[in-house]
Order: C-alpha cells, then sequence, then structure tokens
C-alpha cells in the first residue's frame, strides 16, 4: 500500500509474538536484543569466579598456570581450583593425599599356574598372569573394568572363581550408560549431542561443540563446572 498519497493513513509497526519488534530507528520504546557476550582472554586479570564460569583446555589453564607460578600438577579440576584461588588472591585449596597402595610396591603378585581356588594376596595387581586366567575362564572378551577393579584391589583373600562369579554378577550394572566425569566434558557434550541428534555428522557435532564452549554458563557468579 502507498501511504504516502495518504496521509491519514499510518505506517504500520513491526510486530514480534506477543507484541512491536526491535526496531530502535522511529521506535525508541523498542529494545533491541542484548549483545552476545565473547570469552575473555584467559588472563591473570580475571576473577575466579569469571574463569569458572568459561570453558578452557587443559593446555590453556596450564599455560596460565605457569605464568603465574601456580604448580600444574593434578587433573583440570584441581588445576582449575588452584587457579581460581590464585586469581581470587585465596588461600591454595587442600591438595588431596594420593592414594597408597595396600601392600606397598613389594606386595607378592600371584604367578601361574592359578585356579579357582587360588586367593587373592593384598596388594594383588591387575597383572598379565589374572588377565589370562580370565580370559580362559570367560572369553577374549574379558577385560578389568572398574568392577573387576575394584574387586581385585577391596577383597584379599577371596578367590579367582569369586572374582569370575563378580564378573557375572556386574554385567547388567556394566551395560549401562555410566556418567561422565566433568574432567571429559567434551566426551560428555558428544554423547548428549548424538542422543538428540542420532543422524548428525561428526562435523556438525564439533560445529556444535565449539559454539557451546564459547558461550558462559551463566551469569556473572554462575561456575561452570570445570
Amino acid at each position: 500500500m502507498n501511504t504516502s498519497a495518504n496521509p491519514s493513513v499510518a505506517e504500520p509497526v513491526p510486530t514480534r509474538a506477543g507484541g512491536p519488534s526491535a526496531h530502535p530507528a522511529g521506535h525508541p520504546d523498542l529494545v533491541a536484543p542484548p549483545p552476545v557476550e565473547r570469552r575473555p582472554p584467559l588472563t591473570a586479570r580475571l576473577s575466579g569466579a569469571e574463569l569458572r564460569r568459561w570453558y578452557w583446555t587443559l593446555h590453556e589453564l596450564t599455560t596460565l598456570a605457569r605464568t603465574m607460578g601456580v604448580p600444574t600438577s593434578g587433573g583440570k579440576q584441581a588445576l582449575t581450583a588452584r587457579l581460581a584461588a590464585a586469581l581470587d588472591g585465596a588461600p591454595a585449596p587442600a591438595e588431596p593425599r594420593p592414594a597408597r597402595r595396600r601392600g606397598g610396591r613389594s606386595a607378592a603378585q600371584l604367578t601361574a599356574p592359578v585356579d579357582g581356588d587360588t586367593r587373592l594376596p593384598e596388594g594383588q595387581r591387575c597383572s598379565q598372569v589374572l588377565r589370562a586366567y580370565f580370559r580362559a575362564e570367560l572369553g577374549p572378551g574379558f577385560h578389568f573394568d572398574r568392577h573387576m577393579r575394584a574387586f581385585i584391589a577391596e577383597n584379599p583373600g577371596r578367590t579367582l572363581a569369586e572374582a569370575v562369579q563378580h564378573w557375572h554378577d556386574t554385567r547388567e550394572e556394566a551395560a549401562r550408560p555410566q556418567e561422565i566425569g566433568p574432567q571429559f566434558e567434551l566426551n560428555r557434550f558428544l554423547r548428549d549431542w548424538h542422543g538428540r541428534h542420532p543422524d548428525g555428522s561428526r562435523a556438525e557435532a564439533m560445529a556444535a561443540w565449539r559454539a557451546h564452549r564459547a558461550r558462559p554458563t551463566g551469569p556473572p557468579g554462575h561456575d561452570r563446572e570445570p
């Protein structure tokens, strides 16, 4: 419609769902969308809270730690906590003591031959001797998963026959999807993304991951899992 020829006809106002759309020119009452927040440079000027809001690779965190004289030992979670404390000028968090192997390094280990009546000694490791025995009993698909590693480490005095039964007893639980720890954020993201997009390609998933890690998890003061 040509409104210039008829002054009495008002120019239509742009609309959007629930009201007028953002149109700063000529409509000052309309609000423009907020700017997209960008990940800041990783420097010693960040606060600890801001550090936790964003995704950083272990390499990035390690580089910053070295420039600040912060110890780089431990995993990503420990390093993030250490850096956040240093950025805020707070005391370094307490470091967990490494688990001590029961029986010590000199603990006697099982040697071949072994059978179902052989008992696990204190400090027994998931050795090649045990691997060979379990594969002979359970088939070539046997592997030391978390259930078997825990049984070997925590049950001195139990027999290998009981360990075989433990394998059978834990197969249903072992087949269930396991929670992926926060230190493996990429793995967790890809699993969830492919669950929502079963036909999606690896390239599409990685593009979504790059977009995800470029965004904060929430407003200032909100911590992101390291």
